[in-house]
């Protein structure tokens, strides 16, 4: 797993796709914090990626740089509880000015039953699950 968050974390920016009905929506993130041995992602309640991951769960990430890529496809489980809301916040004192840990439209996610494939031009895919 600390290998997919470094990655994300050269990145900045991944790409999270979910779908909403039968149509596929995707959307750049740029939030992903180890927080008790899960990787968590960060969204409001608000929003229609939020609903969406409600009714379908099912969530898949893209990112890339240079000549490579990470493809992770995992189930989004909401974690409501404060402490890992907090600790996203201070890993991202930005969000602070439009969430707050006991706001009930912040929301975090962490990623289950995760697979992410590592790949690149020529190279051979490597694949890690957490």
């Amino acid at each position: 797993m600390q290998e997919v968050y470094d990655f994300l974390k050269k990145c900045g920016t991944y790409y999270l796709a979910t779908t909403e009905g039968d149509q596929p929506r995707v959307r750049p993130f740029g939030t992903y914090l180890i927080f008790e041995g899960k990787l968590y992602i960060q969204t409001g309640k608000v929003k229609s990626v939020s609903k969406q991951m409600k009714a379908n769960p099912k969530v898949e990430i893209c990112a890339f740089s240079g000549d490579s890529w990470v493809r992770i496809e995992a189930i989004a489980v909401e974690d409501d509880r404060l402490a890992p809301k907090q600790a996203m916040l201070d890993a991202y004192p930005q969000l602070q000015a439009m969430y707050k840990a006991d706001d009930p439209n912040t929301q975090v996610l962490y990623l289950k039953n995760a697979t992410a494939t590592f790949a690149s031009f020529g190279g051979a895919p490597k694949v890690v699950k957490f």
